[in-house]
């Protein structure tokens, strides 16, 4: 498959974006920006042109997508109902980094839900995202644009690496500020249940949603065999070829373990604070508590790793205080659950 490269650094490349949306039109796969990551995406009302995302990524079709919109005006049409408390939040944090899991309608394909009764429904804020939307004419399904289980793409090039000549068009933008994936909260329970933390941080989240529950699978591996509502949820996820172990440990503690164990790790993720007491080879990750940072760099981290060749990498784990619980969520996932507690 040939694969076209539109160039839309902003609103501003009007022809670009109207190509994507064109292609989308027809039932192509157009990979696109978005403030989180990178998304590749389809129409949600097309269901050859969803099974065909999870075609083109390799990824279980057992995972469900996110849908999204550049208005509320799709909302009757994807949505049965809209839970009082979800429509509260998508009011606070849309557009944004923010998904609300409802009852799904019957226009949308059991594909885009994985079967569930449910569909998981975002507004991006990227400007671009949102005009290729409004210029598909159509919500549109849109997991990360990678292949299944590697980490998610920040930038077009990272794009480019995994799905150059598996999708219609890549459309080339800004780096993605977020860095992690959205915030996922599911309101088919009672009380609503984080499904997965992302930039939209617990303590936000919990100023409207006092009751919010904190599912168990964000900080471990959900059971087998376990049906899940969200994606990023089941699956070693986010993970470079290199094997990667996680430790949680303070500064000097997460040093000395490094240095003693030298011989089996050939580099270290780590802090800033960690880096003048290592002596392997070392990937920052910014200062311990500028957990933005962190999520901004985690993903291209994790792709150097393989680019310079690493094959056992030992990470520090962040802190679970806002968004820092998001990086912690997707490293122990790159870790496949790999985790020393120090």
């Amino acid at each position: 498959m040939k694969t076209e490269i539109l160039y839309a650094p902003d609103i501003s490349a009007k022809d670009q974006i109207a190509r994507a949306g064109k292609l989308l039109k027809k039932g192509k796969l157009v990979a696109i920006p978005t403030e989180t990551v990178y998304g590749l995406a389809a129409s949600a009302y097309n269901e050859k042109a969803v099974e065909n995302i999870f075609i083109a990524k390799g990824r279980p079709n057992d995972n469900p997508l996110i849908v999204h919109i550049s208005d509320e005006k799709p909302l009757s049409d994807i949505a049965k109902e809209i839970p009082e408390a979800a429509s509260i939040c998508m009011k606070a944090f849309w557009p944004g980094p923010f998904t609300a899991i409802v009852p799904k309608s019957d226009k949308i394909p059991y594909s885009v839900s994985a079967g569930l009764e449910t569909v998981a429904i975002r507004m991006p804020q990227h400007p671009v995202a949102r005009a290729i939307i409004k210029a598909a004419g159509v919500p549109l399904a849109a997991p990360s644009a990678n292949l299944s289980g590697s980490p998610s793409p920040t930038t077009a090039q990272h794009v480019i690496e995994d799905l150059m000549g598996r999708v219609h068009a890549i459309v080339s933008g800004d780096d993605s500020k977020v860095g992690v994936e959205s915030t996922v909260v599911t309101f088919a329970t009672t009380p609503p249940r984080l499904l997965r933390p992302g930039g939209i941080t617990v303590e936000q989240l919990k100023e409207i949603l006092p009751d919010l529950v904190i599912d168990q699978a964000v900080l471990s591996e959900p059971e087998k065999g376990q049906k899940v509502a969200s994606p990023g949820m089941k699956y070693k996820h986010y993970a470079p070829k290199a094997l990667v172990t996680m430790v949680s440990a303070d500064s000097k503690a997460f040093s000395e373990y490094c240095n003693k164990n030298s011989e089996g790790y050939d580099m270290v993720l780590g802090f800033e604070e960690d880096r003048k007491n290592i002596t392997l080879p070392f990937e920052s990750l910014g200062k311990e508590k500028d957990y933005r940072s962190q999520a901004e760099l985690l993903f291209a981290r994790l792709r150097e790793i393989d680019q310079k060749g690493y094959k056992n990498v030992v990470a520090h784990a962040p802190e679970k205080k806002g968004v820092g619980l998001a990086v912690y969520n997707r490293l122990i996932r790159a870790a496949g659950f790999k985790v020393i507690e120090l």
